[in-house]
């Protein structure tokens, strides 16, 4: 078997490179010295434990965001529609319009935190949905010129918006 004392830590025993022992198989099959400390066991990462809230906070904001433009615009049509000769009704008219920059400052946040693929395919949707918008209005403007309806400009956000979507549908298909 081997020259060690097995009275002897295995620790504190020098360790013998391989080629200075001859050739031979008892050398080879003998079981290896054990280890004076137990080998750590392998460390497992932990499981990410997200709150909801951490989990869907853009989710959250956003919808809490709409909720209270929708609260304002509600509120700011039923005030003006009550009061139509007040001198104070435009301003209250445009109350609506704090919450919704809070929810355009709440988009851009989220596309700042998009990796690069995404970022190109939302600026490549927004130019798509820009320019489609941009065509579709100046030519509607041109069959009003010629008799067709007026329409109102509160058509154009949903417009982009739908266009928009469209956009982004297209352009992640294609960069599959």
């Amino acid at each position: 078997m081997t020259d060690q004392d097995p009275s002897q830590n295995p620790a504190d025993a020098p360790v013998d490179p391989l080629f200075t022992h001859p050739a031979s198989p008892f050398i080879q099959t003998d079981v290896p010295t054990p280890v004076a400390f137990a080998s750590p066991p392998s460390p497992t990462p932990p499981a990410a434990i997200y709150s909801t809230w951490v989990t869907y906070r853009t989710q959250f904001e956003f919808g809490l965001a709409v909720l209270a433009y929708l609260m304002v615009l509600l509120g700011s049509v039923t005030v003006v529609q009550a009061n139509p000769e007040a001198d104070w009704r435009y301003y209250v008219a445009v109350l609506p319009v704090a919450p919704a920059g809070f929810v355009i400052w709440l988009f851009v946040r989220a596309l700042a935190r998009l990796d690069e693929l995404q970022r190109r395919i939302q600026m490549q949707a927004f130019g798509f949905s820009l320019g489609a918008t941009a065509l579709v209005t100046f030519g509607y403007g041109f069959l009003e010129g010629a008799g067709m309806p007026h329409l109102s400009w509160t058509y154009v956000l949903p417009l982009m918006a739908l266009l928009w979507g469209a956009g982004t549908a297209t352009f992640t298909w294609r960069c599959r």
